[in-house]
């Protein structure tokens, strides 16, 4: 069987399932990082929290309370990239077993797929965990970035570096952010890229639904329209 044999193997379903995953994910990223100033995103408000943070910080003595919080997010880094390779380790080890796995997915869809098929279910599954695992070891080098530049801010309020080094840090902590949702939103849409083992329609719905829940989160949340209540300015 050779490769235009095999494209065969797809039904139009699955090609309107991927193109909707792949598809929605990039464009919530866009969505969600370039919304309008009349709309902010929930990301673009946490944005201007984290400039006014820096702000706050180079008046504040002692400066424990912020350490404390960049070594929080570290560690929320951290453990999303460990998990992330976990979930790449174990999608090789179901490419290996694709046979077992095969097995598995007959009996609950009462369908048998090629193993081809299976295969390249699987790794979508792995491109959307190794883009996770990318995006979070470099927010966590971001975070620590951020936490060297506010190590060297100085101590007197006064001093003309203070301010403009507690900004640069603050704009390190917002690419920082960035990346780490960038990487939750590859393991929501990877998370839904593996219903494809159970059928194109379930693929199509569940990319969907992650489409729509990742959108209500940053833009109809009730967390967004708390964190919005007298939220400082994003772009400052």
């Amino acid at each position: 069987m050779d490769w235009f044999d095999r494209l065969y193997l797809f039904t139009v379903l699955d090609a309107v399932g991927l193109c909707l995953l792949s598809g929605g994910w990039v464009a919530c990223s866009l969505v969600v990082e370039n919304a309008p100033k009349s709309h902010p995103s929930t990301s673009q408000i946490m944005a201007g929290y984290r400039r006014e943070w820096m702000r706050q910080f180079v008046t504040r003595q002692p400066r424990i309370f912020d350490s404390q919080i960049i070594a929080s997010l570290r560690q929320g880094t951290a453990f999303f990239a460990s998990a992330s390779m976990i979930a790449i380790g174990g999608g090789f080890a179901l490419l290996g077993n694709a046979e077992r796995l095969r097995g598995v997915a007959e009996d609950l869809t009462l369908e048998s797929d090629p193993i081809f098929l299976l295969e390249v279910k699987l790794l979508a599954l792995l491109l959307f965990a190794a883009n996770a695992f990318l995006k979070f070891v470099w927010s966590h080098r971001l975070f620590g970035y951020c936490s060297v530049i506010m190590s060297a801010v100085p101590n007197d309020p006064e001093d003309p570096k203070a301010m403009p080094m507690a900004l640069q840090a603050a704009e390190l902590n917002i690419t920082a952010a960035r990346g780490y949702n960038r990487g939750l939103r590859s393991v929501y849409f990877g998370i839904a890229s593996s219903t494809w083992l159970l059928g194109a329609g379930p693929l199509v719905i569940a990319a969907l639904v992650t489409i729509l829940v990742v959108l209500r989160r940053e833009f109809a949340s009730q967390s967004r329209h708390v964190l919005l209540h007298g939220a400082p300015d994003a772009e400052t």
